[in-house]
């Protein structure tokens, strides 16, 4: 099954525009929250950052299937597909 999800998930990738929020840092590859607190900081003149990361993910890991079905319907991917990644995560 994990084949089928990254078959799945680079075809969505294809649709989807790369570039949707440039200031998500999460979930996204090669970044990450810290790099997000790290610019943010830098930004100011002679500042500096101290950072402590604690990883919470899995208490947030939560998708209601309906809403994230439709912003996938609104991003233009097909009725076909929108139907799989329901059926995925509610079976």
């Amino acid at each position: 099954m994990k084949r089928f999800e990254k078959l799945v998930l680079s075809h969505i990738r294809t649709i989807i525009p790369p570039d949707l929020d440039k200031h998500q840092f999460s979930y996204r590859a090669n970044r990450s929250i810290a790099d997000a607190t790290d610019l943010t900081q830098l930004e100011e003149p002679y500042s500096y950052v101290r950072m402590l990361l604690v990883e919470f993910s899995l208490r947030f890991n939560t998708v209601i299937p309906h809403k994230l079905v439709s912003k996938l319907d609104n991003l233009g991917l097909g009725s076909s597909l929108c139907s799989w990644v329901m059926d995925f995560l509610t079976d």
